[in-house]
């Protein structure tokens, strides 16, 4: 029973962060001239353009999930390097304000509400809620950095360092899903979402909600 209401208390923070997550990507995207993410109603927070069931899954069960990519046409880019660099930092980003905008308002329940409110049975149910955006955001944000592909921090290295066109970029990208899946089982990943989470979270902590 305790698993099934942290189950349920946590699906608001996944849908919040995977629906903007995508959103971002697909609204910098249309922003900076790729119509894509437009025709194919990407740019939109409604979850059912974004969510797909297994990332959905994943993410509530292991702590680490994704929506469905949005697809992007560079070709329509100004400038392909610098756009392709923005639309890969967007979802990282928009995680991050999620998680700062959620912190405010946690801050904000505290000082009108109180701490006896949070104590109390609603008032905690709601406290845990704004705590799993936060974290789940963060998540999402760190896990999205790790920089192999199909995840955005392979895109981000890809443009910063304009490895694009190197035997190093196709290697890592051919084999960017069996690379992933190892980190995940060999548990590396945890040794980079773990100390990264944490840092952020205590700076919301100390500097925002209290």
């Amino acid at each position: 029973m305790d698993w099934l209401i942290s189950t349920i208390l946590i699906i608001p923070g996944v849908v919040i962060g995977l629906s903007f997550h995508e959103f971002a990507h697909g609204w910098v995207a249309y922003k900076l001239g790729d119509p894509t993410p437009k025709f194919q109603g990407r740019v939109t927070v409604n979850p059912k353009a974004h969510i797909d069931p297994i990332g959905f899954v994943a993410l509530m069960l292991a702590g680490f999930g994704w929506g469905v990519p949005v697809e992007i046409n560079p070709n329509n880019f100004k400038n392909r390097r610098r756009d392709e660099l923005l639309v890969s930092l967007a979802g990282v980003v928009m995680n991050l304000i999620i998680a700062v905008v959620f912190g405010f308002i946690m801050k904000l329940v505290l000082m009108g509400a109180g701490a006896g409110f949070i104590d109390s049975s609603l008032g905690g149910a709601l406290w845990t809620i704004l705590l799993y955006v936060v974290q789940i955001n963060l998540v999402l944000m760190i896990f999205n950095l790790i920089p192999v592909p199909p995840l955005d921090g392979f895109s981000i290295i890809t443009e910063l360092f304009n490895i694009r066109h190197t035997q190093l970029y196709y290697t890592i990208y051919n084999n960017g899903f069996f690379i992933l899946m190892a980190l995940i089982i060999f548990d590396i990943t945890d040794l980079i979402l773990t100390p990264g989470v944490s840092f952020f979270m205590e700076l919301i902590w100390d500097y925002i909600i209290f």
